[in-house]
């Protein structure tokens, strides 16, 4: 099924679920821990489970891979992450025909991260509306993009952020998955800043249960993301008790999703760092 038969108001709220392939598995266990953790979220009737790739593709072969397996296994819709940075037009065909022999119907465009050594790197392709472009005249795929609530770390300001994600879903997107966020309200200004600019397509909201310090320290280093200080601080009062800290990281989204539900969001789409048990308390929760 393509994202625009999932997004539709018949549906609402669709809820997705995102993964990324396990590094160093050799031995195939990380993989079937995966796929025994998808099982438990299947049964929440997820419109779509995406999964990830390491930066520069350093996965995409492993991504790939558990794309085919998820879509046989489970039946459920996947739809792979598909970057463009250092890609020519003959990669992005090589790869479009892959999916498209493994029955895959709909794709996340993204540029990707950009790394240090640029002078090699940017090839056929800039920015990701040039992808959605480029895959809309080559292919039916269909197509989601990324949006940024509190704006992308490279763009200087809002405004401009919502001028890049028009060009992206002008080229042809059907759907927008936001970047985590912490404050809802920074969600519904993004999408009221979406309607003004006349881009009516869905918008997924993207939430990530904290579970750890850790993950939140990093969290703030790598994206453009406020976390409230009474969420902050509670993480860092039990910064010793990992137990504490995945419960206040759950809770807290477990409030986020019940709001995001109340006010009739398109969908939610759940970072799931490849555990299902803090999606599945957060779900369980608000049924």
């Amino acid at each position: 099924m393509k994202l625009r038969e999932i997004y539709n108001k018949e549906n609402s709220p669709v809820i997705s679920f995102e993964f990324f392939p396990p590094k160093d598995d050799d031995d195939g266990q990380k993989t079937a821990a995966l796929l025994n953790e998808i099982s438990l979220l299947k049964k929440y009737n997820p419109g779509l489970v995406s999964v990830t790739y390491g930066a520069g593709g350093s996965t995409r072969h492993k991504s790939e891979e558990l794309t085919k397996i998820i879509n046989s296994k489970f039946e459920l819709n996947v739809m792979p992450h598909f970057t463009c940075i250092c890609s020519s037009r003959h990669d992005v065909d090589t790869r479009l025909e892959t999916l498209t022999n493994a029955g895959i119907k709909n794709i996340l465009a993204l540029r990707g991260d950009v790394p240090a050594d640029t002078t090699s790197c940017f090839q056929d392709f800039k920015h990701a509306n040039e992808l959605v472009s480029y895959v809309r005249s080559k292919s039916d795929f269909s197509i989601a993009v990324a949006g940024y609530p509190e704006g992308h770390i490279e763009s200087p300001d809002l405004k401009t952020d919502i001028e890049n994600l028009k060009k992206k879903v002008d080229a042809g997107a059907d759907v927008i998955f936001t970047q985590l966020f912490f404050e809802n309200e920074k969600f519904y200004n993004f999408v009221e800043r979406v309607r003004s600019a006349g881009i009516k397509i869905p918008v997924a909201a993207g939430i990530m249960p904290i579970v750890s310090l850790k993950q939140a320290e990093r969290i703030l280093s790598v994206i453009k993301v406020k976390i409230p200080q009474k969420l902050m601080s509670g993480l860092e009062r039990f910064a010793d008790c990992s137990d504490d800290i995945k419960k206040i990281g759950i809770e807290f989204a477990s409030n986020q999703y019940c709001d995001l539900i109340k006010n009739n969001v398109d969908g939610i789409h759940f970072y799931t760092l490849n555990k299902s048990d803090a999606a599945t308390k957060i779900l369980n929760n608000n049924l």
